[in-house]
């Protein structure tokens, strides 16, 4: 049952420089969901951006073996990629890329790696969320080096899940809810509130405008507050006054 109102958050809680080596390191923990984002920078670009001048953001999710409840074999020990591992991690890339001006970049690669070590629904809203805050300290710390010239990121983006529960709209579901769901979305915004991804789904039946409308607007709230959340986190480091730079 929840414990919450149809519009609050599960506590959202952002822990910066969590591992030692990486340019940039969050634990990010929404209720009992739990990821650590990593942000590891190479000169280096794929083979599509070579000669082009621009960089490249992409990312990398895993779920370790006893996240859930039973235990799930890793991909490696399958010899591939299971499919929903790589459609999460090309959504965290094309997110994470959408508020980066990869011209400023230059020729670099930036590789975001989200492992979930405990899942409770919205790991890769959170994924996401977190994924961007290790990503923005580690082009901060480059740009005091004078790695880079100019700060690549364009504005703040996260990720929320919101669905209908019964006849109820709620906000950033856990993995109870979002296994009952009627309707389930996950909502990538950016902090102006523009849309950069929507995924979203009638699982037990079809849903109307109106019923989307509110959603959505949860969905905006949600984000707003998890926006300040990151803008928050930075600037307990002094890396973020209010504004990328």
């Amino acid at each position: 049952m929840r414990d919450r109102a149809f519009d609050e958050l599960r506590e959202t809680k952002i822990t910066l420089d969590y591992t030692k080596y990486a340019e940039g390191s969050v634990l990010i923990e929404t209720g009992e969901t739990k990821v650590i984002c990593t942000a590891s920078f190479e000169e280096k670009v794929p083979f599509h951006k070579k000669g082009t001048g621009e960089g490249w953001v992409t990312a990398e999710y895993s779920m370790l073996p006893r996240a859930t409840q039973q235990r799930n074999a890793r991909d490696i020990a399958k010899l591939k990629m299971n499919g929903r591992t790589s459609e999460i991690q090309r959504l965290i890339g094309r997110a994470l890329r959408s508020v980066t001006d990869l011209e400023k970049m230059g020729e670099n690669t930036m590789t975001i790696d989200c492992d979930v070590i405990q899942a409770d629904g919205g790991t890769r809203t959170a994924s996401i969320t977190g994924g961007f805050v290790a990503m923005y300290l580690a082009f901060s710390r480059l740009v005091e080096q004078g790695v880079l010239e100019q700060m690549p990121v364009q504005s703040f983006v996260a990720a929320v899940s919101a669905g209908i529960v019964g006849e109820d709209c709620v906000l950033d579901l856990d993995y109870e809810e979002d296994s009952s769901a009627v309707a389930d979305f996950n909502f990538i915004l950016n902090e102006e509130g523009k849309i950069i991804e929507i995924q979203g789904t009638g699982e037990q039946r079809p849903f109307d405008e109106e019923e989307f409308n509110r959603i959505f607007a949860l969905a905006k709230k949600g984000v707003c507050e998890l926006i300040k959340a990151q803008k928050n986190a930075l600037e307990a480091t002094g890396k973020e006054g209010g504004e990328p730079m």
